[in-house]
């Protein structure tokens, strides 16, 4: 695998919450992974097989959609849209979590048998499947009624890593309990539907209930589409230890709330930050950036914090592979290179964020791999990153 580098670094987030921001002026990539960071001359990275230069602008880690509506290939049957996760990468997304592909499959059956069968070939298919090099966490089991100590079994030993509970054939949403414990019991992370029905067939899951079941993540706790009440909310982040995964299809307001509160209890580390797309709010490929900007600009937190949630914070969330989503030596080169929109007051991309202003992307690189030159969904950026030796087939020139 040919090396790269990037240089002329201005600034870049590490979507390590606890050190969100360093500085540093290059990066050298080798076979996939952060082989050092610091000043070019002293890394190499000037000298590499393929040389971005960065011109000044910011880097942050690849962002990581944890509530994405995958079914099988780059197709959503609720949109009718084709390449939605190509286009996501556009949008700085380089790693997506799936929220059950059963959820939208047409004619979804609500046997066991077929829930364990979707998950494991979901996973199967999307191990080889990267739309754009997209990593596709894929095979999310529908908890469905009568779902076995082998099931569960059998379905880790094939891949599936995470669960989905709120679209099974319960009669009553605290009747899923014992299989959320199963899912548990076999290492898989159970994320949970919260707030009002979003699709027909589904059911409210108020906080007591969330209580009850005691998943591992509260799935877009500010409403998918509509929130759980303020009450029930700050009993979620004040009794239990759930995760906390605030959504752009969700409410606003509540996010704003949920993050206020979060930061009040030292639990900032149990928030991430998703699209929840597509749904009835649509594809967004700015999904996840569009939430960066407004958590930052209106719920009083440094960018980077932010980009913490959006990245980090995802990847430990949810069991991703070590490293992902951070931004350091040995981690995975999952990385965005972004400036502040060309009609921005701002000067940098991380004041622009501030600011609410999308920043503009110039380069998307995963796995060490440049997929992306100029985003062909985020606004121009001021500066443009220049390359040696690459060749950008997904740019949006």
């Amino acid at each position: 695998m040919p090396t790269l580098g990037l240089v002329n670094i201005g600034a870049f987030a590490t979507g390590i919450l606890a050190a969100p921001r360093a500085e540093a002026e290059a990066i050298l990539v080798e076979n996939g992974l952060v082989a050092a960071i610091g000043a070019a001359s002293r890394i190499g990275a000037g000298s590499a097989d393929v040389v971005v230069d960065c011109q000044g602008t910011t880097v942050i880690p690849g962002l990581i959609d944890s509530h994405c509506h995958v079914v099988l290939g780059d197709y959503t049957p609720r949109q009718k849209t084709v390449d939605f996760l190509d286009s996501y990468v556009h949008g700085g997304i380089t790693s997506v979590v799936s929220a059950g592909e059963g959820v939208h499959a047409p004619g979804r059956p609500h046997d066991a048998a077929a829930a364990k069968a979707i998950a494991i070939a979901a996973a199967k298919c999307f191990e080889h499947f990267h739309p754009n090099g997209m990593k596709v966490n894929a095979g999310s089991v529908v908890l469905e009624p009568g779902l076995t100590d082998e099931d569960f079994a059998e379905m880790a030993k094939h891949g599936v890593r995470h669960a989905k509970y709120g679209f099974g054939g319960y009669a009553q949403p605290r009747d899923g309990e014992p299989e959320v414990r199963r899912a548990q019991k076999h290492g898989l992370c159970v994320m949970s539907h919260s707030g009002g029905t979003s699709i027909p067939g589904s059911s409210p899951i108020s906080h007591d209930v969330l209580l009850h079941l005691r998943p591992d993540v509260c799935g877009h706790v500010n409403g998918g589409t509509t929130s759980l009440d303020e009450a029930g909310l700050d009993r979620i982040i004040r009794e239990t230890e759930m995760v906390l995964q605030i959504v752009q299809a969700g409410n606003l307001r509540s996010a704003l709330h949920i993050v206020k509160r979060a930061r009040d209890a030292g639990a900032l580390p149990r928030v991430c930050v998703a699209s929840d797309t597509p749904t009835g709010t649509g594809v967004m490929p700015l999904g996840v950036i569009k939430s960066v900007c407004e958590l930052a600009s209106l719920g009083d937190l440094p960018p980077e914090i932010v980009i913490a949630l959006a990245t980090g914070n995802n990847a430990r969330a949810f069991r991703l592979a070590a490293g992902t989503g951070t931004l350091a030596v040995g981690t995975p080169a999952d990385l965005v290179v972004c400036d502040a929109p060309s009609a921005s007051l701002a000067g940098d991309a991380l004041t622009a964020i501030a600011r609410g202003d999308i920043p503009g992307i110039s380069c998307v690189i995963i796995d060490g791999q440049v997929r992306v030159g100029r985003s062909r969904n985020t606004p121009l950026a001021k500066r443009l990153v220049t390359f040696k030796g690459a060749s950008v087939t997904g740019a949006g020139h």
